[in-house]
Order: C-alpha cells, then sequence, then structure tokens
C-alpha cells in the first residue's frame, strides 16, 4: 500500500515544497530568510533590533563554565594564531600572530606566556593567559 500524498500530483508538491524553503531552511535566528521579502522589517530609529538572544548575552549556547564574551575572547586570539603554530612556544605564538597582523593587544596578552612552555591548542594558551576554559567536554 502506497502512502503517498493523493491530494496532489508531483509537479504540484514540488512547486509547494518551494515555496515554504525560505521557511524551513537557515538556522532560524531573525533576519535568515531564503527569500527577502520574508525578511522582517527592520526597527526603528529609536527602538532596538530583532533578536533572539537572551538579554545580556552576546551569543546564545556558551558552554558551561565559559561566558559568552569569554568564548568570543577566545576565538578572538584563535584568529591570529593558525595552526601551524601549534604546538608551538611563547615565541613561535607571538611571530605568528604578528604575521597574521594581530593587533597589539593580542601579542602583548602572548608575550605575558611563560617561557619554555609549548602549547598544543588555543585553549591552552587561553588557561595559561588566566582564563577559563569549558568545564565539560562533549
Amino acid at each position: 500500500m502506497e502512502r503517498g500524498n493523493s491530494k496532489h500530483g508531483p509537479r504540484l508538491d514540488e512547486q509547494m515544497s518551494q515555496e515554504v524553503s525560505g521557511l524551513i531552511q537557515g538556522p532560524g535566528a531573525a533576519g535568515s530568510r531564503v527569500d527577502e521579502f520574508r525578511e522582517p522589517e527592520p526597527a526603528g530609529e529609536d527602538q532596538p533590533g530583532t533578536t533572539t538572544v537572551p538579554a545580556g548575552e552576546t551569543r546564545s549556547g556558551a558552554p558551561k563554565g565559559m561566558s559568552s564574551e569569554d568564548v568570543e575572547l577566545r576565538s578572538r586570539l584563535g584568529r591570529f594564531l593558525t595552526l601551524s603554530a601549534l604546538p608551538g612556544d611563547r615565541e613561535t605564538l607571538i611571530a605568528n600572530a604578528r604575521d597574521n597582523d594581530a593587533p597589539d593587544d593580542i601579542v602583548a596578552d602572548l608575550q605575558r606566556l611563560p617561557e619554555g612552555t609549548r602549547y598544543q591548542t588555543v585553549s591552552e594558551v587561553w588557561a595559561a593567559l588566566g582564563h577559563k576554559n569549558e568545564t565539560t567536554r562533549w
């Protein structure tokens, strides 16, 4: 016994699926619609923009033991350290960050690292700088 749709033909089914594809694609955040006409109107000049992130958080889903700000700052550090620099010691990391045009505050943080230690990951560098990483592993 076939359990297909008997109300419409295959062509109409395909057309109807295309009409709703903009509603079901994307992560579901405001403004993530495929079809431009489905995007919400922007907020007024004196009104805050729409968001699905809870108040006070800049990023939803921060791992346990870290705030969303910690996640953003660790990610910022990682943007200026390429995988070729890891594992690496303090001088290797500083040279790599400078090669990647890291801002002065990132280079200054890396200069605070103790000498003689090799770091395997950006998370290890982050912890050596005195910050917290997530408390649970997936």
